[in-house]
Order: structure tokens, then C-alpha cells, then sequence
């Protein structure tokens, strides 16, 4: 019962220390706080994932099977219907890990404090002694026909999706099909190990190529569960998560959609990015990293949209969590509302600060590594003269310590965060 809840959910190394014991006692756990249900169940392509499915099932009791959908369509159904949902999945990790995402009826992710009661009663609380599994076979059709709803008309348009042989394979092709694009799909057959291996959000390199190949307008890699999403242009360049959401702030204030002109991202949005909002006049809300974060200060202050770096991108009027797929084709609209090109979009909307992350294993995890580790800090963002920042944060799934630095120039930034990187060796490891 070591494992905890993390930035996302819970995780581990799959059937080791994810075990079916401990998902059936964490499931046990969570329908104690969270109720009877019924729960709704859907997990990823893994190859463990349908085994661990199963024990959760067996923690929760009374049960709706989703089958292999993606983690939007299991909160679009949580709040379509009412209901607790669980979603078996490792997201962007490798194949060999996995993991469980909770959500409250309705569809939002939990907060800190329903997080802290499953852990409390977790072991303490039996699994009910009888189960009842209903499955429902249409769960993909209602979240497509959903997305396609709400879209408009892609005819005509050059796409490429690498699709990381996860969740989205199936959904996000009908969805594009459907709405007309022309479409080339990439990494859409999952054989339960080949999820993210070298594709999607996580590494989008062989999007670039495809784009290039294809003369697409437009290329969106999805990552093993479909939260999130990492565009390509038409040059076959990465447009990030916080070019994402700094082109859809400016258009939603434009159609009068962004509410108290207030955007919310985490603190790995780069400086470029807060000094591009700030320049046009919109206030910037920042959480610790995690998605749910944004969503809680999202739903606090009834704001519009916010996400991550990574690829989150959560539109609050459309979707109670991150949907990859929703926010891809948001930018699709955006392009064939203003005949892109997307390069010119993404390159004018600001510019990105050189940004070096290195992550420092260590013997056991630090959650006041910044406020330790203060006077350090501080010593190097004065060598920045302005010109940057410096993050020191935990990790919330792995014994790491994560050290990234800003600053003006790629030399700087790499140096001043091997600096910083190694004072946390000689203090941690």
C-alpha cells in the first residue's frame, strides 16, 4: 500500500507495484468516499490495463464498462451522467506502467482533500461482496457523436494525427473522418506495449516528418490517454502547449468567450508566455503543476480556459478535464477561420525563453525542496538580471527533483540549472 496519489491519479510499474490487490483496496477505498455508484470504468490499451480494470471493478462493486475509451470520454460521460468514474491508465508513461484516475460525479477531477480520505481508508474498508459489471458498448459512439457536435466543418483540410498508439486511436480518426478532413493517421494500432514508444505528445518527431510528407496544414499528436495535445505547423515545427493556449486566449477574447480576460497554467508556463499575455492585456493565473489544479482554479474564478505546457488545454465551457482531441480541433476551427498558416499564428503569438529542465534522482522524495533551498534560489535568479526564472519542484510521480531554469539565452539556462542541479545532489542524493 505504498503507492499515493501523485500529480495524476496513482502509478506504477504495472502487475508489481500496481498490483490487482492494490487496485481492488484503492477502488474500496474510493467508493467509500466517493459512494456506491453506479461506477463508470474505462482504461487505456495497455497490456495490463484490462487485468487491472477487472480488480477495479471488484473494489467498486456496482460498475459500468466503458471498455478501451479515452480519459475525456470518461469524464464526458461522469458528467453527462452523474456519475463516479475511475479510468485505468498510465497516460504519457511507458507501456509497462499504469495507473487509476478518479473522478467525481460530474466529471472533475479530485481535490486534495477527497484525495486524502481514499488514502486514509485505504486497507481500512472491505470490497463489497458481490459485483454487478453492465457493459456498455456504445460509450465510444456517444463521446464522438459529442465532439462532432460541437465542431465545425474541416473539409478540405490537410491533418495528420499520430494518435501514440493509445486511447485515441480509434475515436479521434472517426472524428476527423467525419467532419471531413483530409486525413493521414499515424500510430493507431496499439498492441499493449507500443503505447508512447517513440510517438505522440511525449515525442512528436515522427509528426513533424509525416507533415512535411504530406504538405498538411496542420499535424496533432494525442498522448496515451488523450488529454492532451502537441500541434505541428506546416513547416514541421512543434507548437507547445503554451503557444496552444496563448492563440486560444487571444480568440475567445476576441469573440468576447474569455471571461475576466484571465487565463490560468501552471508554473511551467514559460516567462514568454506571461509577458506575451500580459502585453496583450490579459491577467495570468498560475498552480502548482497537475491539470487539476488548473480545473480547481478554473471552476473557482469561472474562467475560460487554462492548461499546461505538456498539452493541456482545458476549455471550461466545453469539458470538465483536459481533452486532446477537443483542443486540436479548436485550433483546426482557429486555422480555417484565419486561412493560417499556423506558423505565422504560433511564431507571432510569443516568444519562448531558452528553458533547461534537469531532473536529479534522489533517495526520497523532498515536497519543500524549494522553501529548503530558498537562499540558492534566489542566488540564481539574480544572476538572470530579470532576464528569467528558476523552478525547483518535486516530482509528483517519481523520486526526482525536477531543476528548470529560463533565462535569455540557451548558455545561460544551462548553466545556471547544472548549477542549481548540483547543489541538490550534494544536499539529496
Amino acid at each position: 500500500m505504498s503507492l499515493r496519489f501523485g500529480t495524476d491519479g496513482v502509478r506504477g510499474r504495472a502487475l508489481s507495484e500496481l498490483t490487482t490487490e492494490y487496485v481492488t483496496a484503492l477502488a474500496a477505498a474510493a467508493r467509500s468516499v466517493l459512494g456506491d455508484g453506479p461506477w463508470l470504468i474505462g482504461h487505456d490499451p495497455r497490456a495490463s490495463s484490462p487485468a487491472l480494470a477487472a480488480a477495479c471493478a471488484l473494489g467498486l462493486g456496482h460498475t459500468v464498462e466503458l471498455g478501451m475509451v479515452p480519459t475525456p470520454a470518461v469524464a464526458y460521460l461522469s458528467a453527462r451522467r452523474g456519475l463516479p468514474a475511475a479510468m485505468i491508465t498510465a497516460s504519457h508513461n511507458p507501456w509497462h506502467d499504469n495507473g487509476v484516475k478518479f473522478f467525481a460525479p460530474g466529471g472533475t477531477k479530485l481535490v486534495d482533500d477527497v484525495q486524502d480520505a481514499i488514502e486514509r481508508a485505504l486497507g481500512r474498508v472491505q470490497a463489497p461482496p458481490a459485483t454487478t459489471a453492465i457493459p456498455d458498448g456504445e460509450a465510444a459512439d456517444e463521446y464522438v457523436d459529442h465532439v462532432v457536435a460541437g465542431a465545425a466543418s474541416l473539409a478540405g483540410m490537410r491533418i495528420v494525427i499520430d494518435c501514440a498508439h493509445g486511447a485515441m486511436s480509434d475515436v479521434a480518426t472517426r472524428v476527423f473522418e467525419q467532419l471531413g478532413a483530409d486525413l493521414t493517421v499515424i500510430n493507431a494500432s496499439p498492441d499493449g506495449t507500443n503505447i508512447n514508444a517513440g510517438c505522440g505528445a511525449t515525442d512528436p518527431a515522427g509528426l513533424c516528418t509525416a507533415v512535411l510528407a504530406h504538405g498538411a496544414a496542420l499535424g496533432l499528436a494525442f498522448d496515451g490517454d488523450g488529454d492532451r495535445v502537441i500541434a505541428v505547423d506546416e513547416r514541421g515545427v512543434i507548437v507547445d502547449g503554451d503557444r496552444l493556449l496563448a492563440l486560444a486566449a487571444l480568440r475567445l477574447r476576441s469573440n468576447g468567450q474569455l471571461h475576466d480576460d484571465t487565463v490560468v497554467v501552471t508554473v511551467m508556463s514559460n516567462i514568454g508566455f506571461h509577458r506575451a499575455m500580459r502585453d496583450a492585456g490579459i491577467r495570468v493565473i498560475t498552480t502548482p503543476v497537475g491539470d487539476r489544479y488548473v480545473l480547481e482554479a478554473l471552476e473557482a474564478g469561472g474562467f475560460s480556459i487554462g492548461g499546461e505546457q505538456s498539452g493541456h488545454v482545458i476549455y471550461r465551457d466545453l469539458a470538465t478535464t483536459g481533452d486532446g482531441l477537443l483542443a486540436g480541433l479548436q485550433l483546426a476551427e482557429h486555422l480555417a477561420t484565419t486561412n493560417g498558416p499556423l506558423s505565422s499564428l504560433a511564431g507571432d503569438v510569443m516568444r519562448t525563453y531558452p528553458q533547461v529542465l534537469v531532473n536529479v534522482r534522489v533517495a526520497d522524495r523532498h515536497p519543500n525542496v524549494a522553501d529548503e533551498l530558498a537562499a540558492e534560489i534566489a542566488d540564481a535568479e539574480a544572476t538572470l538580471h530579470g532576464e528569467g526564472r528558476v523552478l525547483l519542484r518535486p516530482s509528483g510521480t517519481e523520486p526526482l527533483i525536477r531543476v528548470m531554469v529560463e533565462a535569455s539565452t540557451a548558455d545561460v539556462a544551462q548553466r545556471t540549472a547544472e548549477g542549481l542541479a548540483d547543489i541538490v545532489r550534494s544536499r539529496y542524493s
